[in-house]
């Protein structure tokens, strides 16, 4: 149980980089002609508007029960009507990889945070119980958001529906084989576990994952 208390310290920051990930959906549909985001009210940093009570609670708290970790975790999807926009398959695109990019963005964020945190280490080694504790739990959830971000980007690039890198291969596809695709709808769920427990997909994956933390971690090892 001790352990489980320990790993609260990721919540706060993946609640707010699955919210980013929705919203950035939202606002890049809003700039491409498409008002239903913001006609709903789901472009605010408001986070319960965006709470999927499966995939921003009830999943990441049983991972942590039955694993100690967690593991992935999502927000409610945007609405998107894509008749609203000028190039329907350019802007598909556009619309589904602001998500991810918005998490790589995050996780630069966090690593800036780190750096900064780490260097007024100093002022808090002699401070307060309360103070420290205070301060080690941000060191360790941004620090933890690093990770966390990059595996979100690179998770829903994943080109298997409802990911948004399915988005993006089906607006590539010819039109009647991109309408067999995109029907897999979200019974790509099923795939996507057997997927990530596919055991060379998952050292795949996981490299990608070290490939890009990789520039991160160096700039908290020269900076902090």
């Amino acid at each position: 149980m001790q352990d489980i208390v320990q790993q609260l310290y990721i919540l706060p920051i993946l609640l707010f980089s699955v919210v980013i990930h929705e919203i950035s959906h939202g606002w890049m549909a809003l700039r491409l002609g498409d008002t239903t985001a913001k006609d709903m009210g789901r472009l605010t940093l408001n986070p319960i508007p965006h709470i999927d009570p499966v995939g921003s609670i009830l999943v990441p708290l049983m991972s942590l029960l039955v694993a100690g970790r967690i593991f992935i975790a999502w927000a409610k999807p945007v609405p998107v009507n894509p008749l609203n926009f000028s190039h329907y398959r350019r802007d598909d695109i556009l619309v589904s990889v602001v998500g991810p990019i918005s998490n790589f963005i995050l996780a630069l964020f966090c690593t800036i945070i780190v750096i900064i945190l780490a260097n007024f280490a100093p002022l808090f080694e002699n401070s307060h119980h309360y103070v420290n504790e205070a301060f080690i739990f941000l060191l360790k959830m941004f620090f933890g958001g690093i990770t966390l971000n990059i595996v979100l980007g690179v998770f829903n690039m994943i080109p298997i529906p409802p990911l948004d890198g399915s988005h993006v291969v089906a607006s590539l596809l010819p039109e009647e084989m991109s309408y067999q695709y995109r029907s897999i709808g979200f019974f790509g769920i099923f795939l996507i576990i057997l997927v990530m427990r596919w055991q060379p997909f998952a050292l795949f994956f996981y490299s990608v994952i070290s490939t890009i933390r990789a520039p991160f971690e160096f700039l908290i090892y020269l900076l902090a």
